[in-house]
């Protein structure tokens, strides 16, 4: 009597190119030439006779095997500094619709805002034959720019700049978005601003927001009145006496605030809460970045829209296009943000 079959020995066993070669009684070159579609320096008798055990065997060639073979691996590298920041999900979509559309794929290494990744995230994509990479990076590591330099591939910077890379840069008009967020609060009688950023921490794009809101409202305000402060993670503490200060600084006069990003804005929605106010009335408010949840939270968030998906999208453009030899200078591409407004600023 048989014995019953063993979960080993139903297991289905891979089927290889030396097991085509044995079928078709030609050799492994023969084989790999057919499935390199080069049947032209084969008999169509030999064509036929692989085709058809490449059928009855059922093989599935490796891609990857077959792009390396052909020196492409159609890969693209992008780091991204947080995948739970919605900026980052947001550009990764829209890398992600580009590489499809020309036929690449995107591997996606995730920092998770240590710094101390960075050098690691690129040599972990390159391991795997990258063609090129677009960095969304903290910018803080210095070695990452020799480490990109190394292996020699082109690369796109998202967001933030990288110091010794001179690479092509996309990215929202920074300076354009905080002026429609401060215009839009002076617009609409807030005249006590502060400005709530993540520790700055040579982050370029945290450092260009802060310049332009100091710039802007030192012209309109005065520095007295329009402040900005820098909050860590968890210190929750600091940020409510930051609003509290604001308060008592405005008197009888509006007081705004404006969030450099969706973090700081769920923690500036969160202080307002514990302190018992309501945004839109006794606190203004403006932040950058529009997310799902920015029309549910209180009366409503006003934002400024980053073109995020339309970040990414370029960015592989631009990075394909150095793929298919062209180079041009480095580029700077800056596109506009679009301001949301909604009850937590309009009086």
């Amino acid at each position: 009597m048989k014995s019953p079959e063993t979960h080993t020995e139903r297991r289905e066993v891979r089927v290889t190119i030396d097991d085509v070669a044995r079928a078709a009684g030609v050799s492994k070159a023969t084989v790999s030439r057919f499935l390199n579609h080069r049947t032209t320096r084969l008999s169509p008798e030999i064509a036929t006779r692989v085709e058809k055990a490449v059928a009855d065997l059922a093989y599935m060639p490796s891609p990857m095997a077959q792009a390396l073979k052909r020196g492409r691996s159609r890969l693209i590298g992008l780091v991204v500094a947080d995948i739970t920041n919605p900026f980052s999900v947001a550009v990764l979509r829209g890398a992600e619709n580009a590489a499809q559309q020309a036929g690449y794929l995107v591997m996606l290494f995730n920092l998770g805002n240590a710094s101390q990744r960075e050098r690691e995230g690129i040599e972990a994509l390159a391991s795997y034959q990258v063609e090129g990479f677009v960095l969304n990076t903290l910018g803080a590591d210095p070695t990452a720019a020799k480490e990109i330099a190394r292996h020699g591939k082109p690369a796109v910077l998202v967001d933030r700049k990288l110091d010794g890379i001179n690479a092509d840069f996309v990215s929202l008009d920074n300076a354009d978005a905080v002026r429609q967020g401060v215009e839009h609060l002076l617009t609409n009688g807030w005249c006590e601003l502060l400005y709530i950023s993540e520790p700055v921490a040579g982050v370029s794009p945290r450092i260009e927001r802060v310049a332009a809101f100091r710039s802007l409202t030192a012209v309109r305000l005065g520095a007295a009145a329009a402040q900005v402060i820098e909050v860590a993670d968890g210190d929750d503490a600091a940020l409510d006496k930051a609003l509290i200060g604001l308060k008592q600084r405005g008197g009888t006069r509006p007081v705004a605030v404006m969030a450099s990003n969706a973090r700081i804005t769920l923690r500036v929605a969160a202080s307002v809460v514990r302190l018992g106010w309501s945004l839109g009335r006794d606190i203004g408010f403006v932040g950058i970045d529009e997310t799902v949840w920015a029309p549910l939270v209180g009366p409503g968030l006003t934002t400024i829209e980053q073109p995020t998906e339309e970040i990414g999208r370029i960015a592989v453009t631009c990075l394909l296009e150095r793929l298919q030899g062209h180079n041009p200078p480095p580029r700077q591409i800056f596109l506009a943000g679009r301001l949301v407004p909604r009850a937590s600023s309009l009086r």
